[in-house]
């Protein structure tokens, strides 16, 4: 097998960032709420506390973005920046790592600027520490010198927002969590607004595109933003060279499909996941470090990598046994229904597909 068969991170429907996406996202990234698509409840709340915030004078209640990667919470804290007229200072979870850093990041805010921390349930407990009160009393407790003489002095800060992003928030901790005022959970796209996205996008590219090629790139961009503009590129590319540049149903139709990019947004790497269980272990229940054995991968990656889309759309379940396939997986591939799913459960699963 080729070692680069199961990269997910350059998988062109991975919904973690690869290379490339940043040059890409950053030219699209619109400014204002208003030109921010999609998220509607997200976006109408967000709305509301900016002008409550505004009208006080006061800076925004710590803000906490989760939800799946690629749905916009990046793009999302520099509209929140851009709407309050302040500075955004950018930061990641693992890039802070001792408490004099983030001291650092704070201590050069101004008033009411915004600190935005991406993956925040990678910061470390000791910086999290200190995080507390500069969240809470907007100072920092620093300890000077060691042993007997040690004392401890407070440095007062500057009135701060900070918006934090995740894509797990059930792992960040109870007090952090506790001292974000706004949660907002950012929710997959559907293939309407991907649609609007993506013709949005052809047009800051330059790219011709009409209303049903763009429609189904949407159908197979698995409700992701990111995927969705990282295919328009690429099937760009397609209609440039054997058709007349223009994106048409029936370009982005061949060109994803010689990218196996079928039409709910699977690729090899999903089918053959599936057809596994479905083949090799009559759907299942197989264990995860079992199934990872079978296709060459690692238990993780196929838990933090493959799974979730699969889950969403119904195609995979997790048991107290293993993993199972759906009836609606087996009628997507076109295969017969394995003898371990019962009647009556092919059934309802028949109903709900």
């Amino acid at each position: 097998m080729p070692q680069n068969e199961f990269d997910f991170e350059n998988r062109i429907v991975a919904p973690e960032s690869i290379n490339g996406d940043s040059d890409i996202e950053f030219s699209l990234r619109p400014k204002t709420l208003r030109e921010y698509i999609g998220q509607p409840k997200a976006k109408e709340n967000l709305s509301i506390y900016i002008q409550a915030a505004q009208g006080r004078d006061e800076p925004l209640d710590h803000v906490l973005l989760y939800g799946p990667p690629g749905l916009g919470k990046t793009t999302l804290a520099g509209i929140i920046a851009n709407e309050m007229n302040v500075n955004i200072r950018i930061t990641s979870g693992p890039a802070i790592e001792r408490p004099g850093d983030l001291a650092a990041l704070l201590t050069n805010l101004n008033e009411n600027d915004i600190l935005f921390i991406d993956e925040i349930h990678r910061l470390s407990r000791a910086v999290e520490e200190v995080l507390y009160p500069a969240m809470e009393d907007y100072s920092l407790d620093i300890i000077i010198g060691k042993g007997p003489s040690a004392r401890s002095i407070r440095i007062d800060l500057p009135k701060f927002t900070l918006v934090g992003a995740t894509t797990r928030a059930g792992q960040l901790t109870a007090p952090l969590r506790d001292r974000f005022g706004v949660l907002l959970r950012l929710e997959l796209y559907s293939p309407e607004e991907l649609c609007t996205i993506i013709l949005r996008s052809a047009e800051v590219f330059g790219i011709s595109c009409e209303y049903e090629g763009a429609m189904e790139l949407a159908r197979r961009s698995r409700g992701t933003p990111r995927i969705a503009n990282r295919l328009l590129k690429r099937v760009r590319d397609f209609a440039q060279v054997i058709g007349d540049g223009i994106i048409t149903r029936d370009i982005a139709d061949r060109a994803l499909s010689r990218l196996e990019i079928d039409s709910l947004g699977l690729d090899s790497i999903d089918r053959r996941m599936l057809n596994a269980i479905i083949t090799n272990y009559g759907g299942g229940p197989v264990g995860l470090e079992t199934l990872a054995a079978a296709i060459g991968e690692e238990a993780v990656t196929l838990e933090d990598v493959y799974e979730p889309y699969l889950m969403q759309i119904g195609f995979l379940s997790r048991t107290p046994r293993g993993r199972c396939v759906t009836i609606s997986a087996c009628q997507h591939l076109g295969v017969s229904v394995p003898d371990s799913i019962k009647p009556e459960e092919a059934e309802q699963l028949t109903l709900n597909y």
